[in-house]
Formats: structure tokens, sequence, C-alpha cells
């Protein structure tokens, strides 16, 4: 029971709402600067090798006409699904066209594991009903969502090491290698070719870096500012492999929002906001009893002077 509830851990369904309007919008923006040329593979469908899945659902081969309806439906799909409208509908169709949209993206021979958590996350995600950014209501079909984003995440690095293990005979010799040297060779970047000059930084980076995925479901199970610090660590993994190899993640970058509570965004900005206004009233009232005293303090001032006047006229007379 408590592990079927650790799948199901009760969630507000405000970062559903949020989640759908980052992922969705991020799609349009992966066709356009990641997986960009499936509409060049339906220009030469000659070159196409179906991967492994494309041949179980018999998928057909690309052409202009059927890659150019699925940038069409995708495009607009996904900007009804960003803006939380007709979720199921939108999802439903998005999810089935953004990983057909990759099959034939990724089709020639080099298939890219950072889409695991984003293809994952757009099939799940319309499993949940309506929801709003601000919408506090827990439930556990929201929590199995986005467990199975965070569990795609995480996998998403401990297969990595799994795979480097078993390049290597399921010997540990991944760390020991020249393998970043190589890279940067390949990608040559100042940062890089700065740390070819030191190897033995590169070693250390990759002893951390395997160490890292093999302990990454760790992160699964903290809690609070230790969760938080394992989220950044990894974000800085990204950070300086982008520095160095110019191999950016984003995909699955952007799915380690999954982990943020981001039904607090709406909530924190109505306290400020109330704290503000509240603050308004307050400084009005204050200035209104500010005039009041004034009022009489001037008036009590022509009264005295009044009665000045008064009495020396009457000494006069």
């Amino acid at each position: 029971m408590r592990a079927l509830n650790w799948f199901t851990p009760a969630i507000a369904l405000g970062r559903i709402a949020w989640l759908r309007t980052v992922l969705y919008l991020f799609v349009i923006l992966d066709m356009h600067a990641f997986v960009r040329d499936t509409r060049l593979k339906g220009e030469h469908p000659g070159l196409y090798q179906p991967l492994l899945l494309a041949r179980i659902f018999e998928l057909p081969r690309p052409s202009v006409t059927n890659t150019t309806i699925l940038y069409v439906v995708l495009i607009v799909f996904c900007l009804i699904g960003a803006s939380n409208r007709l979720p199921r509908i939108s999802g439903w169709i998005v999810a089935p066209a953004f990983t057909w949209w990759v099959l034939i993206g990724m089709s020639d021979g080099k298939v890219d594991h950072d889409h695991l958590a984003l293809v994952i996350a757009l099939w799940v995600l319309p499993t949940v009903g309506k929801a709003s950014y601000g919408d506090q209501t827990r439930s556990e079909a929201a929590g199995w969502a986005v467990r199975c984003v965070q569990i795609c995440v995480i996998a998403t690095y401990f297969l990595s090491a799994v795979a480097k293990l078993r390049s290597a005979g399921w010997a540990l010799t991944w760390p020991g290698s020249a393998v970043l040297t190589w890279a940067i060779v390949r990608r040559p970047h100042p940062v890089g070719e700065w740390l070819l000059h030191h190897p033995w930084m590169l070693h250390v980076m990759q002893w951390v870096g395997i160490i890292a995925e093999l302990l990454s479901p760790v992160i699964l199970w903290l809690k609070g500012r230790w969760q938080l610090l394992g989220v950044l660590f990894f974000l800085g993994f990204h950070a300086a492999n982008t520095a160095i190899l110019l191999i950016h993640f984003l995909p699955t970058v952007v799915c380690w929002l999954a982990f943020a509570p981001m039904e607090r965004i709406v909530p924190w900005f109505r306290r400020r906001w109330d704290r503000n206004a509240s603050d308004g009233d307050a400084g009005e009232a204050l200035d209104a009893e500010t005039g009041q005293a004034s009022d009489r303090d001037a008036g009590e001032a022509e009264d005295q002077a009044e009665e000045g006047r008064q009495a020396k006229e009457q000494a006069g007379a």
C-alpha cells in the first residue's frame, strides 16, 4: 500500500496546468530547434530507416504530405494545450503526433535519449482532467502523472550510466578513459580546449558524472531542500556540459520542472498583491487622518488669531 501511495502522491492540480503550458510550448521550440529535420526526411524518404517502434506499429514512411500535416497538427494542438483548454483532446493528439515526429526525426541512426522524459510527459498529461494555475486541489491522478515524469527524468541519467558500463563489458573503465578528451576535440570550444591542458580534471569530471548518474534515483526519495540540492546539481551538470561540449540536454532539463512546486506561484503572487493592497489602504487611511488633524490645527490657529484681534480692538476702545 505504501508503494502504491508513493506512485500516486496527492499533488495540487496547479502543477499540471503549469507543466502543460511549459511542455507544449517547448514542443514547438523542439520542432524548430532540435528535432527539426522531420519534414526534410519527408522530402527524401529514401534515407528513412524506421526505428523499432515505427516498425512495430507499421507507421507509414514519411512524405511531404504526412510530415506537413503532422507539423500543422502539432502547432495547432500544442497552442491549444498550452492554454489549458481541451486538455484531454489536445493531449491525446499531441502525444502520438510528437512521438511520430521524433521517430521520423531520429531515423538516421542517432537516437537522443534526452527526449525520453519529454515524450512520456506528453503521454501522461492527458490522463489528468482540467486544471488551472492556482488550483490547490490535491489529486492522486496529478501525482501519478508527475511521478511518471520524475521517474523518466531520473531514468535518463541512470540508464546512461548502465549503457556506459555495458559498452565496456560491465567494467568500470569509462571514468578512466579519454572520452571527454575525444568529445572536446570533436566539439572544440574555448572552455573545453583549456581543460585539455589539465587532463586530471577531465578524469575527475568523468568520475563525478558516472557516480552521480548511478546515484540519481536517490533524488526520488529526497525531500525539501535536499531534493532541491539534487536538482540543482544536475542542472549545474548540464550547464557544465554546455560550457565544455556545447551539449544542452534541454528536453530533459525542462522536465525537471516536474520536481518544482509550481502550484505555489499563483498563491504567492496573490499574497503579495493582497499585502500591497492592504498597505495602500492603510496609507490612505493614515493620510486621511493626518489631513483631518491638519484641518483641525489650522482651524484652531485661525480662532486664536481672531480672538487676538478682538482683544486688541477692545483694548484700543
